[in-house]
Order: structure tokens, then C-alpha cells, then sequence
């Protein structure tokens, strides 16, 4: 992968796709060509841009393995998404939903938010076992209604087996919803194989896209029985129907679609996910991977500096490692790196590394150059 797919700052050693994504340089082409075709032509060009809603729908579905692209929904982040399923089933008083005390707010906050309704946000203590799995399906009981998991843990990277909670889903018919944010565009993902019900990611971090553009796959069989909190012109069967007083929610993605659509991230995420799909998700994660155990084998090589907080089983790995700087307030070294060029996060306690594909075995090393003249 020696081609020029990025135009990063020489200054900078780009360590933070776990949170924020630089974008390909195809990306910004593609903003800036939407731009200036909105600039000089308005909406002259508007059946064009429908065409590239399309292609980032199939895109969306090729990347998770939907069944069919009318099961992808654009929306405008994986909140929002999670919103979406959180208040379109139908709870009754009494029933619960599990899930990792670790996750992202994004994925505790709106099952929290359900107690009003007399549902439970059951949280399972994920660090109570080298293999959380068995503790997560054990909280469940016939009250059950929802698993929620991160496909990958954001704070360090710790990669589920979403085949095995899957398979207890179905077996026990709970619902089954991933926050994929972790891993779309690095790992490969088969929802139709993990049996998954819902999936959401928005597409900023490893998907390399613009902020503001979301996926949200929801099982077919599932979308008509979901209650609608949002209503508007797109979200009908007959959309481009003004006229008509007679409607109907569409029975695709789109019913969770109320208005008008982001075009300029929609082209942007589809020329990101362009790139995705001509390099292979395989291919990128081999990439990863290589990275993923350079940066172990950096921090293991000096266990009086540094420890690893990351899960190192191959199983377990990510695009993520985090470590701690011994004998530092972490936030305070976190701070003292990006000021000086090594872009990364504070997360999970300790220090958050987080390079793609396009991350130079060379880079690795210079950060970690940097890193060790702080010490």
C-alpha cells in the first residue's frame, strides 16, 4: 500500500482514528468538486447527487453485509442511530437490557435514558474477566429483551466475539444490536454471520469520512413493528409524491429517514468507503494488525516505562492499544504528545494509539521516538 492516498502534515504523526478521521485525499476532491457544483450550479445537478445517496447506501451494505441496500438507513450519527432503536421497540414495564458498564456513552446513555418506561440497564462489569463474554450472556433472563455490545471496546480496543453473543441471541430471542463505530473500515464484519438485528457507526473514525454521516441497519422483518418518533417529507413510501394527503412510512431504511439528507458528507463518506472497498477491508486489517503489533511490541520491550492496558491475544486485537507511562498523570502526557505532533487520546486509563492502514511502520517509530524524549 506504498500509493498516496492521504495528504497529512509532515508535523504530525497521525495516532487518532479511533476518534476523529483525517480524510483520504479523494475525500476532499469530492467535497470540494459538491462545493463548487452547489456554488455554480445549485441544485441544477440534484438527480446526480441522488445517484450518489445510492452508491453510498450499497456501499453501507457491501461493508456489513446487508442483505439488500433498502436495510441501510443514513443518518447522522450512531446516537442518533441507537435512538432510533432504543425508542422504536415496543418495551414492556419490567423488561431489561444488557450491556457493558464500559461502553461508550453513546451506548449506555440512551438505554439508561429508559428507565422512565420500566426498562433496566443492566450493566455487566467487563474487567472482572479475561473474557467477558460468558459474565454479559449471564446477566441475561427471561426478561431479556436487547444485548448491546460494541463491536470493538473504544477505550482499549478490546475486540468482541460477536459470533458467540449472536448465537446465544437467537438461541434465547433477544434482540442483538452492535455500536460497529470500532470496526467498520478496519475489520472485516458480517452481520448476516454474528446474526446481528441492528447495527449503527458513524462513519468519522475508521470508515476515514466526514462527521455527520451514520449507517443504521435494521433487520426487515423488524423495521415495520418499530414505533416513529420522527416524521417528514423523505420518510414515506411515496416520497417523491408532494400532492398526495394518503401516506404511508416506507417500508425500507428510509422510514427512519425524516428529511432532507446531508449530501455533502454523503459524498464525502462515499468516496472514503470507494477507497475501503478498491484496498479490501482483508487487506486493510492485515495493515492494522502489523501496526497493532509493532506498538505491543514497542511497550512490552520496556515494562519499567510503560504497560500495556490493551488485550494483546491476536483474537482480542484492534486497530487500538492502549498503554499507561509509568510514574505519569496520564492526561497530563497525553497533552504534553499532541502538543508536540503524536495526535492520540485519552482513554481507558492510560495513553490511546490508534493508526489505519495508511500508518507507516516508520511512523510508529517516530512517535514513539518522540514519546521517549518526554520521558
Amino acid at each position: 500500500m506504498n500509493e498516496k492516498y492521504f495528504d497529512l502534515d509532515n508535523s504530525l504523526v497521525y495516532l487518532n482514528h479511533a476518534a476523529v478521521s483525517p480524510w483520504p485525499l479523494r475525500t476532499a476532491e469530492a467535497v470540494r468538486r459538491f462545493a463548487d457544483e452547489s456554488a455554480r450550479f445549485g441544485a441544477a445537478h440534484y438527480p446526480a447527487w441522488l445517484e450518489t445517496e445510492q452508491e453510498l447506501r450499497n456501499l453501507m451494505a457491501w461493508l456489513v453485509n446487508a442483505p439488500s441496500s433498502d436495510d441501510i438507513s443514513i443518518l447522522k450519527s450512531t446516537s442518533e442511530a441507537l435512538s432510533v432503536i432504543a425508542y422504536g421497540i415496543d418495551w414492556k414495564p419490567g423488561d431489561n437490557v444488557v450491556l457493558f458498564d464500559q461502553e461508550f456513552p453513546s451506548n449506555r446513555i440512551v438505554w439508561e435514558s429508559l428507565n422512565h418506561l420500566g426498562v433496566e440497564a443492566r450493566m455487566v462489569d467487563m474487567s472482572r474477566s479475561i473474557d467477558p463474554e460468558p459474565d454479559l450472556l449471564a446477566a441475561c433472563d427471561d426478561r431479556t429483551r436487547l444485548i448491546s455490545v460494541s463491536s470493538v471496546q473504544y477505550a482499549r480496543g478490546q475486540r468482541m466475539d460477536l459470533e458467540a453473543i449472536g448465537t446465544f441471541c437467537r438461541r434465547e430471542n433477544i434482540l442483538f444490536c452492535v455500536d460497529a463505530i470500532q470496526s467498520l473500515g478496519a475489520i472485516p464484519f458480517d452481520l448476516q454471520h454474528i446474526g446481528a438485528d441492528f447495527v449503527t457507526a458513524d462513519g468519522h473514525k475508521w470508515m476515514m469520512g466526514p462527521e455527520g454521516v451514520a449507517l443504521l441497519y435494521s433487520r426487515r422483518d423488524l423495521r415495520n413493528t418499530m414505533k416513529l418518533h420522527q416524521y417528514g417529507w423523505r420518510m414515506v413510501a411515496d416520497a417523491g409524491n408532494y400532492d398526495t394527503n394518503d401516506w404511508t412510512p416506507s417500508d425500507s431504511g428510509t422510514r427512519f429517514e425524516c428529511g432532507t439528507p446531508n449530501m455533502l458528507g454523503i459524498h464525502g463518506l462515499a468516496a472514503s468507503l470507494s477507497l475501503i472497498r478498491e484496498l479490501g477491508v482483508d487487506r486493510i486489517f492485515s495493515r492494522i494488525l502489523e501496526n497493532t503489533d509493532h506498538m505491543i511490541r514497542m511497550i512490552e520491550a520496556s515494562p519499567e516505562k510503560f504497560s500495556l492496558l490493551s488485550d494483546p491475544r491476536v483474537e482480542r486485537r484492534s486497530g487500538i492499544v492502549t498503554f499507561r507511562a509509568e510514574g505519569r498523570d496520564q492526561v497530563a502526557f497525553y497533552r504534553k504528545l499532541m502538543k508536540i505532533g503524536v495526535i492520540c487520546a485519552s482513554r481507558g486509563g492510560g495513553i490511546r494509539f490508534s493508526p489505519h492502514f495508511h500508518t507507516a511502520l516508520a511512523d510508529l517509530e517516530e512517535a514513539w521516538s518522540r514519546l521517549l524524549k518526554l520521558l
